[in-house]
């Protein structure tokens, strides 16, 4: 096994399922995250991600699907980062929107769904959710609240296989390769799960170490 995996938290996440892929799959995967196995955080992009951080705390303390299953702050961090550089007002030209880079139809989808869940979060009002908006997407608090919730979705209907959850994030759940098991086959999706990992491995090894300045 090359270095790569020995010092990647993603590559060491879904290796099963990365077995189970063609050589050729593997290989292009495996690139992706090779690409950012080496980056590290400017000090001036933590600051960006810090201002979000007690909101992004605050939602990952809720377990949204499973009992006592929680989602990382710290992958939340980095999804973050590598879909919008932490800025809010963020829009991509598919018009996924603000910091978790979230569709409009996905994110009142989710909405609807919280609001009939049992918890009253603080940020949030239930009636809010129930009548997302467009426009509420650019909100941190909608946002991110969303994210954490789509994201412990996906790490249950996947088995926290990382690849998966990002291609489901990325790509859609309903795409054919997700229902054969396989992670979706394009760059795109490759490139933010070799970004998210990047960051990622940035956030955890920022707990050990003293922040440094880096390329970002």
């Amino acid at each position: 096994m090359s270095a790569l995996t020995l010092r990647t938290c993603l590559t060491l996440c879904c290796m099963g399922l990365l077995l189970l892929m063609p050589v050729s799959a593997r290989s292009e995967l495996f690139q992706h995250v090779n690409k950012y196995a080496d980056i590290t955080l400017t000090p001036e992009r933590l600051h960006k991600i810090d201002r979000y951080s007690s909101l992004i705390d605050y939602y990952c303390g809720f377990s949204f699907v499973q009992p006592r299953h929680k989602v990382s702050p710290d992958f939340i961090r980095a999804l973050i980062l590598a879909e919008s550089d932490a800025n809010p007002r963020a829009i991509s030209r598919k018009n996924a929107i603000g910091l978790g880079q979230i569709i409009a139809s996905t994110g009142i989808e989710a909405g609807l769904a919280l609001s009939k869940g049992t918890v009253d979060f603080h940020n949030v009002s239930r009636a809010r959710l129930q009548n997302l908006s467009e426009e509420d997407l650019y909100d941190p608090a909608v946002n991110i609240l969303l994210t954490c919730y789509l994201i412990a979705k996906y790490n249950q209907k996947y088995n926290g296989q990382i690849a998966l959850v990002l291609s489901a994030w990325n790509a859609g759940e309903n795409i054919k390769e997700l229902k054969q098991g396989q992670y979706a086959p394009y760059q795109e999706t490759h490139e933010l799960i070799g970004k998210v990992n990047g960051y990622y491995r940035c956030l955890l090894q920022q707990k050990k170490t003293p922040r440094s300045h880096g390329r970002g």
